[in-house]
């Protein structure tokens, strides 16, 4: 393991699938690993796929890995499953779906499990993110679970917010209510060989020339077709991400949101620290004798988290 950083800067394949694999076992050396790493990432353009659960988005990644390989790039993709609630265990199926990509020494896919975090990604996706950027996969494409108003963190790890949307789903108007409008960059209307995939561009169109601030936006939200089974609208899409990458670059707003995407960041990792520190502290036991003390009303929840902070050493009162 002593090369293993060494390895991975060099492409090393076997090198990132174990450094992986130490980020989601959550092992200790992994963080050291990682902090050599960062100086060598930040140059892949991060691309989140998000969409409601049957919006085609496996297929659509697949398909603009396809196209990105014409063009002779390296590609990294995570797709995050949702777990189980009740054995934690997740099904994976994006990795049977892109089988068909496994085979390219330029794709490197990984599957991970949500673990139960509602964002739509799992906690460890910035880490893997950061060891392929340092690998040298651009662009790095994240297809979240698809659990609708969670989705805006993918704002928080990717560049470029993706927002995939299929025709007779009904759910265009839920989809202001979730926030989907503000956090997309680009929308594409999936399986445009189907009734209504018109009427769905025009309605997106329609809500993104009503949105005061996407009019005082300099970049125009596109809304592009695609169809898989006929192979419609993936140059397209490929070419419109690389506009927004550009505009990123040229505006300033990828500094703007690295910025904000680092203090994030930090924050998570402060709270993960916490909540260990605090599960180190207080046994099984002793938390279920609180919980019920709580329960039967013989204590109240903001003293019991006032007394649990003071243990921990946290200065800051409950509010």
């Amino acid at each position: 393991m002593k090369n293993i950083v060494e390895r991975l800067l060099q492409g090393d394949r076997r090198a990132l699938a174990r450094m992986v694999t130490l980020i989601e076992n959550e092992l200790p050396q992994a963080h050291a690993y990682l902090a050599e790493l960062h100086q060598h990432s930040g140059k892949a353009h991060i691309v989140g796929v998000t969409g409601s659960p049957g919006a085609g988005k496996s297929t659509l990644v697949t398909r603009m890995v396809r196209e990105l390989r014409r063009q002779d790039r390296k590609v990294g993709v995570i797709a995050v499953d949702p777990s189980s609630p009740f054995s934690g265990g997740a099904i994976l199926g994006d990795r049977i779906r892109m089988m068909e990509l496994a085979g390219d020494p330029n794709v490197f896919i990984r599957s991970m499990a949500s673990r139960g975090h509602l964002g739509g990604l799992s906690t460890a996706t910035r880490d893997v993110v950061r060891a392929m950027d340092a690998a040298g996969y651009d662009p790095i494409i994240i297809e979240t679970v698809g659990t609708g108003q969670a989705e805006v963190e993918i704002m928080r790890t990717a560049q470029t917010v993706l927002v995939t949307m299929a025709p007779g789903m009904g759910d265009d108007i839920q989809a202001i209510k979730a926030g989907i409008l503000e956090i997309a960059d680009i929308f594409v209307v999936s399986k445009a060989d189907k009734p209504g995939a018109d009427q769905t561009a025009a309605e997106l169109t329609m809500l993104l020339s009503l949105d005061p601030n996407r009019r005082q936006s300099a970049w125009r939200i596109p809304v592009i077709k695609t169809s898989s089974l006929k192979e419609q609208g993936i140059p397209e899409l490929i070419d419109a991400l690389q506009k927004h990458q550009s505009y990123l670059k040229e505006s300033g707003m990828l500094a703007q949101r690295a910025q904000r995407q680092i203090q994030s960041e930090i924050q998570t990792l402060i709270l993960q620290a916490v909540a260990k520190t605090l599960q180190a502290t207080v046994g099984t036991e002793e938390w279920n004798a609180l919980v019920e003390d709580v329960t039967r009303r013989e204590r109240d929840p903001y003293s019991v988290a006032t007394n649990l902070q003071e243990r921990i050493g946290l200065q800051h009162p409950i509010p």
